[in-house]
């Protein structure tokens, strides 16, 4: 109840916030003064709605048969996902708020979604163990034309914006885990459900290792079934011996999930790993709604969650909102300061003064070109680099595969191989765990490409922070030649004052460094890892194994079978298969390399020349508009003195209504 009440709260701030920034943006629209703030107002709307429709999701993760679905029913407080043993659900499902009960599928392409009662979507959603398996040994999706499946309720959890991402189990299809993989940056946290009594399974391990170590994402950790260690105890009822089985599963958690609770040097391992008994807490909250749940674990993981979605996520939130308005607020304050005593002018002055800021313009103009420049070519310096790397990195893999592929192998009972359908089934499962090994190193690898575009782009956004304060002085220069005084806004954020363009070009600080210029990234929706993750999920590892069809059956299932029996030679067939794949795989790490360098290469520069796109379209817009403020000054100059007498009246009152706006964005923020 408290974090359902508290997001409610929150909510309402966050409409309260989006309402007074579009009621600002309203304000300047209907002065129909000619400021030339497109740009500014264009960044006032997003965040108002961003603010007002956005949501926090939280996507659930885990190996299948964890309790995923019995944990999300618990913490909505009804059954809505299926939660028997056997069936598994076999789509992506997106659990929002909707006025009444329904199903909404999304289809890739043109189609059409559809709309289905959840009883229907069930029936035609959810597939049986046996088909399931077919699927996984085809590395196929259930239902490969849909993109996703939302299922909307009237649940007061769901109606404060949250929105849950309900995923197939990891370790299943690696078609499905690349779906769940698309996911991870487009989320505010990742519910990570393991069980009790099967602390870190070599799946799990995997996917933390490959999936979520040192991405920098808020990682909950739900360790469900807790309640189930006492059954595996000889005397129930001895609280001694419960104790003891307890905290030997306890150091085994805290063993492998220590440093995913490491963040920025604080050890944050109790308030992001949890005990919880997931079918406890569902059973007395379909029977009492507001039952205690603190003998589940529920209560203090919902009281971090709600520490965690309230007051750090809500802060970055805000402050990105304050800061929108303020550089609006700022913008507009700067312009009618130079523009009222510029109205006061000769017509012959005010020509004279706009042609003595020509030099400083043009200076502004090379500072686009210098940053243009450095943005193309540490594009071109990464995409190089990256290339060698990405090149190095797969013809290395031969150097540890025999190490590295002895925990994917599938066992092989060598009797049974010698049994032609065996071998088939064999080879199936083979290749299976050939695909989960190299999807496993591309992600490997991925992590390595994604830390040094972010030193890149951290070195562009101090590049940024030079070239914003030399722009800056420009404009105080001109200011300065035009009016006879530097205009210098009151700063009251503790942010330095560069231009509009430089702040988001500086986005890719965090606000942990205390630049709150970082959070205007946000509101673009730009993020570079999107682009690099998706070219890991689009690609996979399917045309990689193009080259491996048929290598398996033949060479090495004849050099196995040509053993003998026993148990010395399946020791040695396990030996030969090893060493026979290296050597197969070994000849074709070259054209593996080769076959995704220009794919890879457009990657890496959609990275920079969207970041390139937009920083210069924002730098090159502010340039305009404070050449066209000047031209509209000429042109108003024929007006007569009434005219120009009401126009500063006009824009004294539009800046003393922004400002006011603004100032309750603060307040509002503050408190």
């Amino acid at each position: 109840m408290n974090l359902t009440q508290n997001l409610s709260q929150l909510l309402q701030t966050k409409i309260k916030l989006g309402d007074r920034l579009d009621n600002m943006a309203t304000v300047i629209t209907k002065s129909k003064l000619e400021l030339s703030l497109e740009r500014e107002l264009k960044d006032v709307k997003a965040t108002s709605k961003n603010l007002q429709s956005g949501v926090f999701r939280l996507l659930v993760l885990g190996d299948l048969k964890r309790g995923k679905s019995t944990f999300l029913n618990a913490l909505l407080g009804e059954k809505i996902l299926p939660s028997d043993v056997n069936p598994c659900t076999a789509l992506l499902t997106v659990l929002r708020y909707g006025d009444k009960p329904q199903a909404i599928v999304y289809f890739k392409g043109d189609r059409p979604p559809e709309y289905l009662e959840l009883s229907q979507f069930k029936q035609q959603y959810t597939i049986d163990p046996d088909e399931a398996k077919q699927l996984q040994q085809q590395d196929a999706l259930a239902f490969p034309e849909v993109e996703y499946a939302a299922i909307e309720y009237p649940l007061p959890l769901l109606a404060q914006g949250i929105e849950i991402v309900d995923s197939p189990g990891l370790n299943d299809t690696e078609a499905r885990n690349k779906l769940s993989l698309e996911y991870l940056y487009n989320c505010q946290a990742v519910l990570f459900v393991m069980r009790a009594v099967q602390p870190m399974t070599m799946g799990e391990r995997r996917y933390l290792e490959n999936y979520l170590k040192d991405r920098g994402l808020a990682i909950f950790f739900l360790l469900n079934g807790w309640d189930e260690i006492r059954k595996g105890l000889v005397d129930i009822d001895d609280p001694s011996e419960l104790e003891s089985a307890e905290a030997k599963v306890q150091t085994v958690f805290r063993a492998n999930l220590a440093e995913y609770c490491q963040i920025e040097g604080q050890d944050l391992y109790e308030q992001r790993v949890f005990e919880v008994s997931a079918l406890n807490a569902l059973r007395q909250r379909l029977k009492d709604a507001d039952a205690d749940l603190s003998s589940t674990g529920f209560g203090k993981f919902s009281s971090s969650l709600e520490q965690f979605l309230t007051t750090n996520r809500a802060a970055t939130e805000f402050k990105q909102a304050q800061m929108v308005a303020k550089q609006i607020c700022d913008r507009l304050t700067e312009s009618v300061r130079r523009r009222i005593p510029l109205l006061q002018e000769d017509l012959e002055e005010l020509r004279q003064k706009v042609v003595s800021v020509k030099p400083e313009f043009e200076q502004l103009q090379e500072i686009g070109k210098n940053f243009s420049a450095e943005i193309i070519h540490m594009r071109d310096k990464q995409t190089k680099n990256l290339l060698n790397s990405f090149q190095n990195y797969v013809l290395g893999l031969g150097d540890t595969f025999e190490t590295d592929f002895v925990t994917y192998q599938p066992s092989l009972e060598f009797f049974d191989f010698l049994r032609q359908d065996k071998r088939e089934e064999f080879n199936r499962e083979f290749r299976r765990a050939f695909e989960r090994y190299l999807q496993d190193k591309l992600a490997r690898w991925e992590l390595i490409a994604e830390k040094e575009l972010e030193l890149a782009f951290l070195q562009l956004a101090e590049s940024a922070a030079t070239q914003g304060a030399n722009y800056r002085q420009l404009i105080e220069r001109i200011d300065e030649k035009l009016i006879g005084e530097r205009l210098l806004i009151e700063n009251n954020l503790n942010e330095d004052d560069s231009p509009g363009w430089a702040k988001w070009a500086m986005g890719f600080f965090s606000l942990a460094t205390g630049n709150v210029a970082g959070v205007a990234l946000a509101a673009v929706g730009f993020n570079w890892k999107n682009i690099l993750v998706n070219w890991l999920a689009v690609i996979g590892i399917s045309s990689f194994l193009v080259i491996f069809t048929g290598i398996f059956i033949n060479p090495i299932g004849i050099a196995i079978t040509s053993l003998g029996v026993g148990a010395v030679q399946a020791d040695r067939a396990r030996q030969e298969l090893l060493r026979a794949t290296k050597k197969e795989f070994v000849k074709t790490l070259p054209a593996i390399a080769k076959q995704q360098q220009e794919v890879l290469a457009e990657t890496i520069q959609d990275c920079f020349d969207e970041y390139h796109r937009q920083v210069m379209e924002r730098l090159n817009e502010d340039i305009a508009t404070r050449q066209t403020e000047l031209d509209s000054l000429l042109a108003e100059q024929a007006n007569t003195g009434e005219q120009r007498q009401q126009e500063i009246q006009q824009l004294q009152k539009l800046a003393d209504e922004v400002t006011a706006i603004y100032q309750s964005v603060e307040s509002l923020v503050a408190n």
